[in-house]
């Protein structure tokens, strides 16, 4: 029988953590009595997330060079170190979706800035207590969430999947760099959910045919458990 992780006391940092999959990850690992830091760019989001979960909220944006020593000060200083992070914050790009050829630059920048940069530059900031916990014993965790569009060519999905696919690299790169210091990182497809953003990116999508959100988020925490199973030697603590 696969060994059951307690979520109790775990440390956990979401990024998008208002909407969609990251919602639903907020709410399941804090009714689970994780200790939950989320981050999103809206502050009226954020307090309406904050009151009905008790996760702490942050107002950033991980797109935003600038944001990222801060938003991170703040996961650390809430949370008191970090056991587990999420980068689930991500962009389509241009809206509606476009050709290549019909994107503007701008808008591959900004694809990239939340899909690849965003997730690269806070996980960078927070490895070093990453790499901490996981001397401590309790695991340590970066979940990078990726999409189908990253190892497919979809017609009109470049900016998007372009950025996931070089996110989906850089976590398999990282991930065998890391593993002396025993942090795992993931790249995990939840497939296709029933989420704001696939609203905007498929409106003619029927959302009978999609995943829950929080089917998905449960798939992903079982992954984290998984993920600290290997390499976890104490119980965590409240």
């Amino acid at each position: 029988m696969p060994i059951q992780i307690p979520l109790q006391g775990l440390r956990v940092a979401v990024t998008g953590g208002t909407s969609g999959l990251g919602l639903a990850l907020v709410r399941g690992l804090a009714a689970q009595a994780a200790r939950v830091a989320f981050i999103a760019r809206t502050p009226l989001a954020v307090e309406r997330t904050a009151n009905e979960t008790g996760a702490h909220g942050i107002v950033g944006d991980i797109a935003r060079r600038e944001d990222i020593h801060p938003i991170s000060l703040q996961i650390l200083g809430l949370l008191g170190g970090l056991d587990v992070l999420v980068n689930n914050a991500s962009s389509l790009g241009p809206v509606p979706l476009a050709l290549l050829a019909d994107t503007q630059c701008e808008e591959l920048e900004r694809a990239l800035a939340t899909n690849l940069l965003g997730p690269f530059r806070l996980t960078k900031a927070l490895f070093g207590a990453l790499a901490a916990s996981a001397r401590e014993g309790r695991g340590a965790v970066v979940v990078n969430i990726s999409s189908d569009a990253a190892v497919t060519a979809y017609a009109g999905w470049g900016a998007y999947g372009a950025s996931k696919a070089a996110l989906r690299h850089l976590t398999g790169i990282w991930a065998e760099e890391a593993r002396g210091e025993g942090v795992a990182l993931l790249s995990l497809d939840p497939s296709d959910m029933d989420t704001p953003l696939h609203a905007v990116a498929v409106p003619e999508a029927d959302p009978t045919t999609l995943k829950r959100p929080e089917d998905a988020a449960a798939g992903i925490i079982a992954a984290i458990r998984a993920a600290l199973a290997a390499n976890i030697s104490v119980e965590l603590q409240p």
